[in-house]
């Protein structure tokens, strides 16, 4: 073994540089990419000052005849965090030329490797070939070519060069990959940053699927560069079949931009733009598109995409901005010329049901939170008059959380505070047998809330937990909407006509648990018994104001011990109520983990503010609008062989009989992956459901072969006997390639929907590009 400093030993300079040089140069040379491109390295590599080099051989020969140098049998050189092994390696100081022969391994400090029989290059590496060659990136990517030669310190050229992607190799060396991409001859040119391909093919399972005559591409070192991208292809009932064409500018470092046309067979030429600038704390995007439909009559008659018969189109932006690490704001709006438009023609980011506009500003501290927002809701529907949209309400909302940081007579402090105003340009109003429900009224409402609550925990001798809690609420309430009831909705309640109002609610309270840990030798079991008690006065204004955010009431075991179980501020449970339940959590040393609760919770006095008439009958058939409420509970199993069961139920408090229930199965195996969820939900008549709903939603798939899997979902509306969606889809995925194709149907009753059923596929390469025809995912599976 033999050590020296970088001017004593030129030949293994040039050896490890040309090599490193080679290695690098040619890692991608044969990658039509634009982005994921391996790593095209500078002509010398970065050996950092002062960097020791170590080489060990069986034999080392210094000709002073022919100045040569000769290292002979498992040469390994280490420089710089280069290594290089060989079973020989030549310097000739004369011609300037180096040598290397037989079984060469390059190994850069990024970790590509460099593979080869023979290596000859010149001492300035301006000209050099290399044998054999093969390399190995770093991202499981995998080059090899007969030859590869350097010209004039500029041009590297690789001859008759096959490129392919390869994760599974890295466990898996027999794994041989889908596709692979040939060329004749592949030309990196230094000076222009360009990878040019000559007579290359596109090869899947050994069968060429695509020739290339010349494909030029920017190398790694040019991140963006204008030109055209993967087509993407499309296929909808109503559409027909449409092909895209992106193309991507490159305007500036910080501004680029994407032109779309599609193609559609049966609707005509759709266009699609989008300008992205980026900032140094965030992003903003402009979206556009258009069409001048060819076909109305494709759609349902008298619907808007029907009635729409000259331009559509729709513009939107986006805005995402961090002001600090705590502090960011934002907006996602969006306009359109009808109200279907995006939904219609599946504008990617735009084509929800019901797409939120929003802007908003938000902050989190470590013991506070803010958050304002505005909210305007479009609904895409095929209602040529554009009632549902009407009918949502304008909002904005501000909510403020503040918690005291130090303890105040030795319990937690918080403040609350809610400012929420709403306006309405038409009544939102539901009528199902005899019962009226007001979901929104007609013009605007503004409310402030704030609420102080206080808490402290005690621990008492044989470990009882005791929550003391004390709260005071506060709102203060403009009031400009047109007042319900009269005509064909009359309204039961006393609602507030008058163009202020203030409301307020003091609460006591304390929680009482006791925890019981039961140990064997084979498992642990926690008991907790649970009973609360809240007394407060009766609810102010009950279902004599607005309620625009405590509509959707569900009671079960989730908020059996929550202090207020409405789901936001316009209702406030009033009266003295008792909530009683027992909480289970099992472990066993097998690995099987079961957990439940079930309780009962009782209006010990004042007025039960779930019985008091709503605008929406929130509380109306709860379970929580009689002194004792229905019983509620919960129940989970989780087995070490993927089986998990979850359940939970509210029976009814005389009968026992079954009010609601949600059940799921599930199992999670090697291959097989399944579930199974039953919803029941018994006839409200006072809420506005007149019958029992029943729905049946399954999915599953199944992995049939190393990387194939087949998948499935549906759902079954039991109590109409119809099936109201199911899909069918196959999947190939090895991480390198991945294909899929998806078939849906959707059994749409309103007419709502432009498409009943779609199919869609996507073909994605590793390193290379994805190729998508509509959306390949399919519901529940995302």
């Amino acid at each position: 073994m033999a050590a020296g400093d970088r001017k004593t030993n030129r030949w293994l300079k040039a050896a490890l540089l040309a090599g490193a040089a080679t290695c690098a140069l040619t890692c991608a040379s044969a990658v039509p990419s634009l982005a994921q491109s391996p790593d095209i390295a500078r002509m010398e590599p970065s050996i950092p000052e002062g960097s020791k080099l170590i080489l060990a051989a069986n034999e080392l020969v210094y000709n002073r005849d022919n100045e040569t140098v000769v290292a002979r049998g498992a040469v390994q050189i280490n420089y710089g965090g280069y290594k290089l092994v060989a079973r020989e390696v030549e310097y000739d100081q004369k011609t300037g030329r180096l040598k290397a022969r037989g079984n060469i391994e390059l190994i850069e400090p990024t970790g590509n490797r460099l593979y080869g029989e023979e290596m000859d290059l010149s001492d300035d590496f301006a000209n050099g070939f290399v044998n054999a060659l093969r390399i190995e990136t770093t991202d499981l990517t995998k080059l090899a070519a007969t030859s590869g030669e350097r010209v004039d310190n500029e041009e590297m050229i690789l001859n008759h060069a096959v490129y392919t992607a390869c994760t599974p190799c890295a466990t898996d060396p027999t794994h041989r990959g889908l596709w692979e991409i040939k060329a004749e001859r592949v030309v990196q040119n230094g000076r222009t940053k360009t990878i040019r391909l000559e007579r290359a093919r596109f090869e899947m399972f050994g069968r060429p699927i695509a020739y290339i005559p010349v494909l030029e591409v920017p190398d790694h070192t040019v991140k963006r560069k204008t030109g055209f991208l993967f087509p993407q292809f499309s296929y909808a009932q109503k559409l027909g079949l449409g092909v895209t064409t992106p193309y991507y500018i490159a305007i500036a470092p910080d501004v680029d931009a994407t032109l779309s046309p599609t193609v559609l067979t049966r609707q005509g030429f759709l266009m699609e733009a989008e300008f992205r600038k980026r900032f140094h704390n965030g992003l903003v995007t402009l979206r556009t598109a258009g069409i001048k439909q060819m076909d109305s009559d494709t759609f349902t008659p008298g619907k808007s995409d029907n009635l729409a018969d000259g331009f559509r189109g729709m513009v939107a932006s986006t805005g995402q901005f961090r002001i600090n690490p705590r502090w960011s704001f934002g907006w996602k709006v969006m306009a359109q010329t009808d109200n279907n438009f995006s939904r219609t023609y599946d504008i990617d980011g735009f084509n929800d049901n019901t797409f939120v506009n929003q802007g908003y500003l938000s902050g989190l501290g470590r013991r506070n939170s803010f958050d304002m927002r505005a909210f305007y809701f479009d609904v895409q529907d095929a209602d040529p008059d554009d009632n549902a949209e009407r009918k949502q309400a304008i909002a904005q909302t501000l909510d403020h959380e503040y918690i005291v940081p130090q303890p105040v007579l030795g319990g937690e402090l918080s403040v609350t505070t809610n400012i929420t105003n709403i306006d309405r340009d038409l009544a939102d109003t539901l009528t199902i047998g005899t019962s009226d429900r007001f979901l929104g009224l007609e013009g605007g409402m503004t409310r402030l809330t704030s609420e102080v609550e206080w808490k402290r925990q005690f621990v008492v001798p044989g470990g009882l937990v005791l929550t003391p809690l004390l709260a005071a609420r506060g709102d203060i309430h403009r009031l400009d909407m047109r007042a319900p009831g009269g005509g064909l909705n009359p309204y039961g309640g006393a609602y507030e006509t008058g163009g202020s109002a203030t409301r307020s609610m003091l609460t006591a309270g304390l929680e009482a648990r006791y925890p019981i840990l039961a140990t064997t030798d084979y498992s642990t079991h926690l008991f907790e018994p649970i009973a609360q008690l809240y007394m407060r006065p009766d609810e102010d204004l009950a279902g004599g104001l607005p309620n625009e955010d405590s509509q959707s009431f569900v009671f079960d075991a989730t908020n059996l011990f929550e202090r207020d179980k409405f789901s936001g501020f316009d209702r406030i449970e009033g009266g003295t109520r008792a909530n009683l339940g027992l909480r289970y959590t099992g472990t066993f040393d097998n690995g099987v983990l079961v957990r439940s609760i079930v309780g009962q919770s009782f209006h010990l006095g004042g007025v039960n503010s779930f019985a008091m008439p709503d605008l929406v009958n929130a509380g109306a058939n709860s379970g929580l609008d009689t002194d004792r409420s229905d019983y509620v509970g919960m129940a989970g199993v989780d087995l070490p062989n993927g089986i998990s069961f979850s359940t939970s139920a509210r029976l009814d408090k005389d009968d026992l009989s079954l009010r609601r229930s949600d059940t799921s199965l599930r199992f999670d195996g090697a291959k097989v992956e399944t579930e199974f969820t039953y919803t029941r939900v018994a006839a409200q008549p006072d809420y506005g459901s007149l019958e029992t709903a029943s729905e049946l939603q399954s999915k599953a798939a199944f992995k049939f072969h190393d990387y194939w899997s087949v998948f499935g979902s549906l759902t079954y509306d039991i109590g109409n006997h119809v099936i109201s969606r199911n899909g069918i889809g196959l999947s190939y995925d090895d991480r390198d390639t991945v294909f899929s194709i998806v078939y849906e149907q959707t059994r749409d009753r309103g007419n709502t929907n432009a498409n009943d059923w779609s199919i869609g596929a996507r073909l994605m390469f590793r390193t290379l590009g994805d190729i998508k025809v509509g959306d390949a995912t399919l519901t529940g599976f995302e």
